[in-house]
């Protein structure tokens, strides 16, 4: 078994978690994003306060649902590309 398989086997990697470096310009701007929402959060009344909440639920549910979409994509063109390889390297052996 290679070290992917036995990876993804073991939990070592998490297909839906991005571990990444920290990008202190992502950083920057969900700080930014996080301070433009509590003004608007401080300024609205209980009631808008809720629905801009629900919003943004709901925003998050959206491009949750597009990743999954991207990752399947993803992934799929990445199997394609493999098996691509391999019958060119089965053409290559066997000439």
């Amino acid at each position: 078994m290679n070290d992917i398989m036995r990876s993804l086997y073991n939990g070592k990697i998490v297909p839906w978690e991005r571990r990444q470096k920290p990008n202190p310009e992502l950083l920057k701007t969900a700080r930014e994003a996080d301070s433009e929402q509590k003004y608007f959060m401080e300024k609205m009344s209980l009631d808008d306060c809720q629905r801009f909440q629900e919003f943004i639920n709901l925003q998050a549910e959206l491009l949750s649902h597009e990743e999954d979409g991207i990752f399947a994509y993803g992934f799929t063109l990445g199997v394609m590309l493999m098996t691509d390889v391999m019958n060119e390297a089965d053409a290559i052996i066997e000439n």
